[in-house]
């Protein structure tokens, strides 16, 4: 079954920057949707931003801090993440839709069919 792998979760203070990476297995999802979802203790999954193959979105709550793009190069989907807050503390996803994807990459959790393990980020104050 092919899964994605998220990396670069980590513990930073309030105010600093990680950048995670969703590996995506030889390529093939180059042109399949990609997106971050993250979810924290005791609360739902929670949309972060996402890429198509000519399209980006990010939560409205998230622009300006969080920024998503590829590098095809490395076959990889980065989301970088910068002035974290607290609030920001959940395990984060990567996930793929099955099929190439044109437009504006879908914000609901169920258009994605392969996903990643997750990684943590801490924010701590």
């Amino acid at each position: 079954q092919v899964q994605l792998v998220e990396s670069g979760g980590g513990l930073v203070q309030a105010g600093g920057s990680l950048t995670l990476s969703c590996a995506t297995p030889g390529g093939t999802f180059r042109t399949a949707a990609v997106g971050w979802f993250r979810q924290a203790p005791g609360k739902g999954r929670e949309f972060v931003a996402a890429i198509s193959w000519n399209a980006d979105s990010t939560s409205d709550s998230l622009k300006g801090r969080f920024t998503v793009y590829r590098d095809d190069g490395k076959n990889t989907v980065v989301l970088q993440m910068s002035s974290l807050k607290p609030e920001d503390t959940a395990v984060y996803y990567c996930g793929a839709t099955s099929q190439s994807w044109l437009g504006t990459p879908p914000r609901r959790g169920d258009s994605y069919a392969y996903w990643g393990q997750g990684t943590q980020v801490t924010v701590s104050s």
